[in-house]
């Protein structure tokens, strides 16, 4: 095996290797060139596409255990692949082992937990909670896997200035790590390696169930309000100014937006520029509409869609895309946020601004989030106030352009920047290297992760990510 470039592999399969691979699993295996094997290596970011020499479609453990054993065996560094809304790497020369198959869930009511294997999404969980009464710590888009979602943190739009992060009720992990071995990982057995999953996506193994908490919560008061986007920066000015005055049931977020012209939007969205306040919110409906009365008097309303529903419509507060497309995109957490910020963002995003960027999107942390949990993890942006995530639409033969867009946003607002920053929105152009991937954990908490990965993956199989090598 030699190394081509960062991440990328060179290795010689036989055909007969992969023969046997196909005979010793249960799903398919699928090379280059091969029906089903674009269909297996698709990914939501029509830009991040996944290239490896082979595909394990695993669907159960077993296989996953075998495709693990199989690549370590003959050189292949492992990708794991669920809904594939985060992908760092192209995987290329790898294996890629794709968990979509694994599909079962269980709702203990009792005891207020939900488990699910490595191919569920947050789609599938919502209803099955809400028979009980019960709610995750889903994202603001439920068509990403849970997988991913939490070992990366998991930030809820609703739950989250409450709960905290949904990696912080996560009660047990069973994880293929890279000597083949499926492992139940509870805070008692394995501490360090419970510790280290949880916050650092998929730098340890492979996850192929997860048991978690779920709460008695059934509606809330929640939404989206559009403004139109020439009235930014009172809206902005009005946000930032509200924040105090609201306790943790409230979450927010802004985001600024240029809309395509499609028929899916109603027309007074088609094609416009415009910003978007976005409202979860646990308490009452008169008291929720008590509350966002200053912020819906900040300018004309185009669309008020803020109201009360059920849990189960979390999805319309940041009313996320649900079809794959290219598109570029950048994240930064900012320390502060203050009128220089709102000053900055408007002149970088505004209607003078010249910005061609699809969204810039600001959320609002704070509360549980900054607080650590019962046991500890290694979330990485435990204490940071906001987040920023800016995308751009366009693809690979953009690249250079559409990059530099970002950058123009991102850079503006290095005065407020912090190092650290939320895995789940790092793309495959930040925290690249060892420095940087350090810098976004900070130099605690990344070189406690590098002594438990020479623990559990002193090769470094698991590498096609933000990666922490061994010490």
């Amino acid at each position: 095996m030699s190394a081509d470039a960062p991440g990328v592999v060179s290795v010689s399969l036989q055909p007969q290797d992969v023969v046997a691979l196909r005979h010793s699993v249960t799903g398919p295996v699928l090379e280059p060139g091969v029906a089903g094997y674009e269909a297996e290596c698709a990914t939501f970011n029509l830009v991040c596409g996944f290239r490896p020499a082979v595909v394990v479609g695993a669907t159960s453990e077993l296989d996953v255990r075998t495709a693990v054993r199989f690549a370590v065996r003959h050189g292949l560094p492992v990708a794991v692949k669920s809904a594939a809304h985060q992908v760092v790497s192209s995987a290329q020369g790898g294996l890629l082992i794709t968990t979509q198959r694994m599909r079962r869930i269980t709702v203990d009511a009792e005891e207020r937990t939900v488990r699910v294997e490595a191919g569920v999404r947050w789609r599938d969980v919502l209803p099955r909670a809400a028979e009980f009464g019960l709610a995750p710590l889903v994202g603001s888009a439920p068509d990403v896997g849970v997988v991913g979602y939490t070992l990366g943190g998991g930030q809820s739009p609703l739950l989250g200035r409450t709960l905290g992060y949904a990696a912080d009720h996560v009660r047990w992990l069973d994880v293929v790590t890279a000597d083949g071995e499926l492992r139940r990982v509870t805070p008692l057995s394995e501490p360090d390696l419970f510790w280290a999953l949880l916050g650092c996506k998929g730098n340890f193994g492979v996850v192929t169930e997860i048991e978690f908490e779920v709460f008695p919560v059934t509606r809330f008061y929640g939404g989206g309000i559009y403004f139109p986007g020439e009235h930014l920066a009172q809206v902005l000015e009005a946000w930032r100014a509200w924040l105090p005055t609201v306790g943790e049931e409230m979450t927010s977020s802004i985001s600024i937006q240029r809309l395509p012209d499609l028929p899916v939007l109603p027309e007074p969205l088609r094609g416009a520029f415009v910003v978007h306040l976005r409202i979860g919110y646990l308490g009452s409906a008169a008291d929720g509409a008590e509350l966002v009365a200053p912020l819906r008097a900040a300018a004309p309303v185009l669309i008020d869609l803020v109201g009360e529903k059920p849990f189960t419509a979390i999805g319309e507060i940041h009313m996320d895309p649900v079809d794959p497309m290219p598109y570029f995109d950048r994240s930064v957490c900012l320390e502060e946020f203050t009128e220089k910020t709102t000053q900055a963002l408007v002149e970088l995003t505004g209607p003078e601004s010249g910005c061609t960027l699809a969204s810039v999107e600001i959320r609002a942390l704070g509360g549980a989030f900054d607080r650590e949990p019962a046991v500890s993890n290694a979330v990485s942006s435990r204490g940071l106030p906001y987040l920023v995530f800016s995308v751009v639409r366009g693809g690979p033969d953009q690249a250079e352009t559409l990059r530099a867009e970002l950058a123009k946003v991102v850079d503006g607002l290095a005065p407020w920047a912090a190092q650290r920053n939320m895995v789940n929105f790092l793309s495959p152009d930040e925290a690249t290297g060892f420095e940087g991937v350090r810098a976004v954990y900070g130099a605690e908490r990344f070189d406690r992760l590098a002594e438990v990965k020479k623990r559990y993956d002193p090769a470094n199989v698991f590498r096609f990510n933000h990666n922490v090598t061994p010490v």
